[in-house]
């Protein structure tokens, strides 16, 4: 069995060779194979697209006189296919001056121009992941130079969008929308569960989009989009794929990935897999002395005891290690519909919450243990694509997806018997439909209806660690809560010349909630909430091509965000000494937004961009003091702790200003810098303001590439500025042994720097070798509002094969 299969893949490599009407198109100044360029033919009416790996089947072409080559974002060949035999059946395409051609999906769910789109999206292809690098999608976002990310430990990062983050950004994977029910107001983790190593292409809306995405997107909606099944152009089978394994000397990384594509004229399927494991981080050697860890807890013979550790850069019990696998199966009956079921499964070891190991009472470390257990995802996407249009509509796309959520939370105080558990479960679904119709060239609507059901299980117990006895203790949420949303959109889009182009669109949601609080551990003076509300939001903006070389956008608009089960039943420890408790009484938070850009190109190698955005949030969603039975501390799991909740309670604004200079040095060598200015602040309860816990520092990053037709390297500053204690929220604060401490003995934020170098080397078709060393100066850092120091040097090795 197994040498007839080994058989089988020899033959279907080697026949890959025999076609000799298969051409690769590539980049002419990077050398890179170009994925999705379309070859089209007017007589005969023929066409037919790159695949993954630069490749697409000419065999249909033979003899066709003008064969036009384009992809956006590149000068357009036109040449027949005699010429094409003649260069070998390989092209190279041009790139062109400016990037305003590119295609984008988030803005509108539909494939259009960045020029016609009045928003700040970021975008991250294949050859940028590769370049990067990353470990998890955390650390690839962090690489985009415009999101700042959070860690708490290592198997975790929170992304920081214009001053929101969390539960007020949001996250789709293909289409399906990933924030669930329990999504909190503290740092979430749910984004290391898409995998790095399978993402085909990113892009991050900068700023709100409730009026596509709905409730949560406030600060921005992170869309990535995972590989796709691929269909040959005839009815030949077609198999490619690709394996990378990746070392890393930080944490001793061990990663391998696989794909694979199979395809035919009607079906094609994709399979990845990824497999990492990380041992405990290492952080860097110079940087302050706060950062290190003295000392852990250790259990020897059911005993805990302090140890010293005897490498203080060594943080130790940070390791973890994590699976992720996709299957898609796509079928094409005919040329108008396409059929995609996809499934996506995610899991982790446990995780040390690293932060809260290093908490202390009375002098020693106050937890043993403190440990999410294994994070899993699981989620089941049927995608249906109708492009034959009518009167209603153009194009159709039906998107329905379930999802399945575990998390869980242990911790048990030092030289206590007792551990305390919490697990969760979330069950996700929706369906979106989502049309788009053409009114002659220059008037477009996108419309579509969608419906979310949310259904949260909670438990919580406490087990004795000695005889292992168990008894029922408070779950986190109340369990059998439920969440929906049912809403419906329209987005207009009016191209009122070949220099501006207008937009507006408008969106109604409608909120249920149901939770029935458990009475039995803590005595609530209500029994249940009921939240029934609706949200109107809207948007305008237009695009302006004032010259040739100058762009300009801008757009308002609203957005909102729902309270969820997370805001309104909750109950633990947020702080030290305080207990964050069930609030029933709550109303979504609504923001004001308003952004304007523009992006200029001087001669032929200098462009620049720069964005400047205000957002104004009314009935802001807070933490803050609280009374139960009019009371305003209470005892829970043997500690006294003062009361909060959730509430209504706040104003916030948040502004800044982003910016990007790209300069070409010679056509082969670009200097780029990204920087990102943040200020945000949110109203107390006294009336005065206080710094805004989601604003990040000002932050970015300058690069110095070279790209030749087999390397492409990457020369990388990362900075980030200095936070005073008087600029520190409040919450973050009470946090004091995360951060450094200044001469007057206050916690603070030092600022710092990385300097990184990364590299790919293209031996052939086949083979690429990737390295680089991260933090070349071995600073020692922690990013802000992060429980967890980062990475000393880092030596990174990669080896990726085709075939």
């Amino acid at each position: 069995m197994h040498k007839n299969l080994l058989g089988f893949i020899v033959i279907q490599l080697f026949s890959f060779g025999l076609f000799a009407q298969e051409v690769t198109v590539k980049d002419e100044v990077s050398g890179e194979t170009l994925e999705a360029v379309t070859f089209n033919s007017n007589q005969p009416k023929l066409s037919a697209v790159t695949n993954q790996m630069g490749i697409a089947n000419l065999s249909d072409f033979k003899d066709v006189k003008k064969i036009y080559i384009r992809m956006l974002g590149y000068e357009t060949l036109t040449l027949s296919y005699s010429q094409i035999e003649r260069q070998g059946f390989k092209l190279f395409l041009t790139p062109e001056s400016t990037s305003l051609n590119e295609v984008v999906l988030s803005a509108s769910k539909w494939e259009e121009s960045k020029k016609s789109v009045p928003n700040s999206i970021v975008t991250f292809k294949p050859k940028d992941i590769i370049l990067a690098n990353p470990q998890t999608t955390a650390d690839l976002l962090t690489n985009t130079g415009k999101v700042f990310v959070q860690k708490s430990q290592l198997g975790g990062g929170s992304p920081m969008i214009r001053g929101f983050a969390t539960n007020r950004v949001l996250i789709n994977v293909d289409g399906i929308r990933m924030n669930n029910a329990i999504f909190r107001s503290g740092n979430v983790q749910n984004i290391i569960s898409i995998d790095a190593n399978s993402i085909q292409n990113t892009e991050v809306i900068l700023g709100p989009g409730t009026v596509i995405y709905g409730s949560d997107a406030i600060g921005g909606v992170m869309n990535f989009y995972t590989l796709e099944p691929e269909f040959t152009t005839d009815r030949s089978q077609y198999y490619f794929g690709n394996v990378m394994s990746r070392w890393s000397s930080a944490n001793n990384e061990k990663t391998l990935h696989f794909d694979l594509n199979v395809s035919s004229k009607k079906w094609a399927f994709v399979t990845s897999a990824s497999f990492s494991d990380f041992e405990d981080l290492r952080m860097g050697n110079h940087g302050p002395d706060a950062y290190t860890r003295p000392d852990y807890v250790q259990t020897i013979d059911g005993v805990d005891e302090i140890v010293t550790n005897d490498n203080r850069e060594m943080q130790v019990a940070t390791g973890y290690n994590q699976i992720n696998f996709i299957q898609k199966i796509a079928y094409k009956p005919t040329e108008f519909l396409n059929l995609t079921y996809a499934y996506h499964y995610s899991t982790t070891s446990d995780i040390n919450r690293y932060d809260q190991l290093l908490r202390r009472r009375d002098g020693n470390l106050r937890f043993a243990e403190w440990y999410y257990g294994p994070q899993e995802w699981t989620m089941h996407h049927l995608k249906i694509n109708y492009t034959k249009g009518n009167k209603w509509f153009d194009k159709a796309q039906f998107n329905a997806g379930f999802q399945q959520f575990e998390e869980s939370r242990h911790n048990r105080n030092f030289n206590s018997l007792t551990r305390n558990s919490n697990i969760e479960n979330v069950d996700a679904y929706s369906a979106n439909f989502d049309f788009i119709k053409k009114f002659g060239s220059k008037n477009r609507i996108s419309y579509g209806l969608e419906y979310i059901l949310n259904n949260v299980n909670s438990i919580g117990f406490q087990r004795n660690s000695e005889t292992l006895e168990q008894q029922n203790a408070p779950s986190r949420y109340p369990d059998g809560s439920k969440w929906q949303s049912l809403a419906a959109y329209l987005q207009y889009e009016n191209k009122l010349s070949d220099k501006f182009t207008f937009q507006s669109g408008i969106r109604f949601n409608q909120i249920w909630l149901d939770a029935t609080f458990d009475k039995t551990f803590v005595d609530y003076p209500f029994d249940k909430t009921k939240i029934n509300t609706s949200a109107f939001t809207g948007s305008v903006g237009f695009t302006y091509l004032a010259a040739k070389n100058t762009a300009l956008f801008f757009n308002a608009g609203t957005a909102f965000r729902s309270p969820n089960v997370d805001d309104v039943g909750k109950i633990y420890e947020s702080t030290p000494g305080n207990l964050v408790v069930p609030n029933p009484n709550l109303e979504y938070e609504y923001a004001y937004n308003a952004e304007i850009g523009i992006q200029q190109k001087i001669g032929k190698s200098i462009s620049f961009d720069v964005t400047g955005f205000y957002t104004h949030v009314i009935d802001a969603l807070v933490r803050r003091n609280f009374t139960l039975n009019g009371e305003s501390t209470i005892e829970f799991q043997g500690e006294v702790s003062n009361i909060q909740a959730i509430q209504n309670a706040a104003k916030a604004n948040v502004y800044g200003i982003q910016a990007g200079l790209n300069v070409e040095l010679l056509p082969y060598l670009h200097w780029r810098t990204n920087a990102n200015w943040t200020k945000g602040e949110e109203e107390l309860d006294n009336g005065d303001t206080a710094p805004l816990r989601h604003a990040a520092p000002f932050f970015g990053d300058t690069r110095l590439s070279l790209k030749t037709n087999k390397w492409t390297t990457d020369l990388l500053l990362v900075y980030n500025s200095k936070i005073n204690a008087e600029d520190l929220a409040p919450s973050e604060i009470e946090k004091d042994y995360l951060y450094a401490t200044d001469a007057n003995g206050n916690p603070y934020v030092p600022s710092w720097y990385t300097l990184n170098l990364k590299s790919v080397y293209k031996l052939n078709e086949t083979w690429s070798f990737s390295g680089g060393i991260e933090n070349i100066t071995d600073q020692r850092y922690r990013p802000y509002s992060s429980g967890i120091t980062a990475a000393g040097r880092n030596f990174i090795l990669s080896v990726r094969t085709a075939f």
